[in-house]
């Protein structure tokens, strides 16, 4: 279903919504009010790129399938230039399945104030907490000031080897936690544990749950991963794998987030088999609770 169809349909139902009051706040079903108690303490949800073969009602209905309720989304599933009338219709359509945005993106942002605005006005329109982000180094001083006067955090998302030749310029922690330590407090990171464990590939090997700590409080994001890096070197375009197959210890990096007062939803991300990436995420989540089940 495309966008303009779903605005369609959904318009009329939003705008009802919205005058008994139903749609008055964006925040309707948050990370603390809404978890699974097969999770303990954790809020599990989804990085929608996971269905990115999918729109966006069929993507929550896999994730309401999968019995979760938060979403971090990109672009093609909410579109970055979505008008206010499009923004009810998704938040409408988010409600009926029972799946709340938690954040956005990755974005990118550089030091053009007024473009980096229109990135949290999306995110105020939406509810979220945090905007997952891959900003210029001049971007900052802008940034801070959007987050001050928007409290929706810039989570910086790094990324492993780019196209297994040269390091991302934002791939660990200790880099993101230097160029953000003497900003707004609303800037950190959301951490991709696959992409952390990818840059072992160019030999910076790096501990996702030692990575969540160096961040401590400048955690807002999380995209959980497992990437078999000697399937990466060999060309498999399905490197990424369900948790444990690869080097994830899922267990460390939830104590990690534990320990760290981690407060946000924790998305699950799946890059492989995207036309049916549906029987290995229900791998993942199995795992998942058993490793939230040992922690707790």
């Amino acid at each position: 279903m495309s966008m303009k169809s779903l605005t369609r349909r959904r318009f009329i139902e939003a705008g009802t919504a919205a005058a008994c009051g139903l749609l008055a706040s964006p925040a309707w079903l948050s990370a603390d009010e809404k978890k699974d108690d097969r999770f303990g303490p954790y809020a599990i949800g989804v990085q929608s790129y996971t269905f990115r073969e999918f729109d966006l009602e069929q993507c929550l209905k896999r994730i309401q399938e999968l019995g979760l309720h938060h979403a971090e989304f990109y672009q093609k599933h909410i579109p970055f230039d979505s008008s206010p009338d499009q923004i009810k219709a998704i938040l409408k359509i988010c409600k009926d399945y029972s799946v709340a945005p938690a954040g956005y993106g990755v974005l990118p942002f550089t030091n053009k104030h007024d473009q980096n605005k229109k990135a949290f006005e999306l995110g105020k329109a939406l509810g979220i907490k945090y905007l997952s982000a891959d900003p210029t180094t001049d971007a900052f001083d802008s940034l801070d000031k959007l987050c001050e006067e928007y409290k929706i955090a810039i989570a910086i998302h790094p990324h492993g080897p780019q196209g297994n030749k040269q390091l991302h310029h934002w791939y660990s922690a200790e880099i993101i936690l230097k160029a953000v330590k003497d900003h707004h407090e609303l800037i950190g990171t959301c951490l991709d544990t696959g992409h952390l464990i990818r840059a072992a590939i160019l030999g910076k090997k790096l501990d996702p749950a030692q990575q969540i700590r160096v961040m401590g409080k400048r955690n807002f994001g999380i995209h959980l991963k497992d990437n078999d890096n000697e399937a990466e070197k060999k060309g498999d375009p399905d490197s990424n794998v369900v948790f444990g197959k690869g080097a994830l210890d899922v267990a460390a990096v939830l104590k990690a987030l534990k320990d760290v007062g981690f407060k946000g939803a924790i998305a699950v991300e799946y890059e492989s088999h995207p036309k049916d990436p549906m029987p290995d995420m229900k791998d993942c989540l199995a795992v998942l609770e058993k490793a939230a089940k040992k922690v707790g």
